[in-house]
């Protein structure tokens, strides 16, 4: 099966998505941003799915986009083979019980007049799941999920940490009983310890409730620790799609390359001549014709300037968007070896891990 081809597990589908901004209207610019321009993926039931890109290229629209939380200028979502863009108001907010979203920002995202309680409560109490004291002990049972105490439950947002906030996002996602989470940027606001802290919670959480996981992100460290599949956007579309490990160890598209080659190595003995790139990201709302690429690409020749490349599918079932990709390959270009998480990172997380199996052990019932 290739990388992008929906089957019978496929849980999430983007057919053809588009998302501009603007156009004229009495309120908006007459500029038209090119946020999200002809995107299709599908994502499988028990995966973790990553969207990776340099800021503005759209990943973050895209996800807003598979949730339905902005509609889109053209294309369809399909949530287990069914389109949710024609669902109405009640039908919506069921689904909303199915898919949710972690936020960016753990202190935007939550209200600062309520209590984390009230917050983590509200979604039971939208969707019926749960009244009185069988809601509170629902709630108790959340925060204690998500590592957090229930005496939490009566405190407000500033008093928390950013990782204690991401937390409680985390816990408001989980309170719905959703089959899929999207995380825009989950831990790029949070520091390197904090960060190996939510991302083993979520995959501890991805594990015991059966969760499919879609990823935002820009920190290929964090990417290549936690996902299975990874899409790379550029300029409001996929310009690559594979598995994480090839394309790690073998990524296809130049701007794939160097990304990875951007990443910093903290070994002077490891590290090699980067493939920089030249010039500034165009803009959104203007961008190059042909291959989008071409204005930074140091294999670009004429045609990548008036043909714009189709999203391939390659031998071993990946999908890559660029003219030259087999002649790249063949010079070595794509050589480029990622180097792994840094060790400030991987320290974290193997110490986080020990530190929640020992847990798991200690509150595990004896036989």
């Amino acid at each position: 099966m290739s990388a992008n081809t929906p089957s019978n597990d496929t849980i999430l589908e983007g057919v053809g998505l588009v998302k501009h901004f603007g156009g004229g209207g009495l309120l908006s610019s007459s500029t038209v941003v090119r946020a999200v321009d002809g995107v299709s993926l599908a994502v499988q039931s028990g995966e973790t799915f990553a969207i990776v890109g340099e800021s503005g290229c759209g990943k973050s629209t895209l996800g807003r986009l598979l949730l339905r939380l902005i509609e889109p200028t053209d294309g369809d979502v399909l949530y287990k083979g069914r389109s949710i863009l024609g669902l109405n108001q009640r039908e919506l907010r069921q689904l909303r019980r199915e898919l949710q979203i972690i936020f960016q920002d753990p202190f935007a995202s939550l209200n600062p007049r309520m209590s984390v309680g009230d917050i983590v409560a509200e979604p039971i109490w939208l969707h019926g799941l749960a009244k009185g004291s069988e809601k509170r002990e629902r709630v108790t049972e959340l925060l204690r999920t998500v590592g957090l105490l229930p005496a939490h439950a009566d405190r407000y947002p500033h008093e928390f940490s950013g990782g204690q906030r991401q937390r409680i996002g985390i816990a408001r996602a989980l309170a719905g009983d959703p089959k899929l989470i999207i995380g825009d940027e989950p831990v790029s606001a949070l520091d390197v310890s904090i960060q190996a802290q939510i991302i083993n919670l979520l995959e501890d959480l991805k594990d015991r409730f059966g969760l499919t996981l879609v990823i935002v992100a820009h920190d290929l460290a964090v990417i290549r620790h936690m996902s299975d599949r990874v899409a790379v956007m550029y300029l409001g579309e996929i310009v690559e799609l594979s598995e994480t490990d090839a394309l790690f160890d073998n990524p296809l598209h130049p701007y794939t390359q160097a990304l990875l080659a951007a990443i910093p190595v903290p070994s002077p003995a490891r590290r090699q001549p980067k493939a920089l790139l030249q010039g500034d990201i165009p803009s959104p709302a203007a961008p190059p014709s042909g291959c989008r690429f071409h204005t930074r690409c140091p294999h670009a020749r004429p045609v990548c300037r008036d043909q714009h490349p189709a999203l391939e599918t390659t031998p071993d079932g990946r999908k890559v968007a660029c003219h030259f990709w087999r002649e790249i390959q063949g010079a070595g270009a794509g050589s480029i070896t990622a180097p792994p998480p840094s060790p400030a990172l991987s320290k974290r997380l193997a110490l986080y891990r020990t530190w929640r199996e020992r847990q798991d052990t200690a509150v595990a019932p004896s036989p």
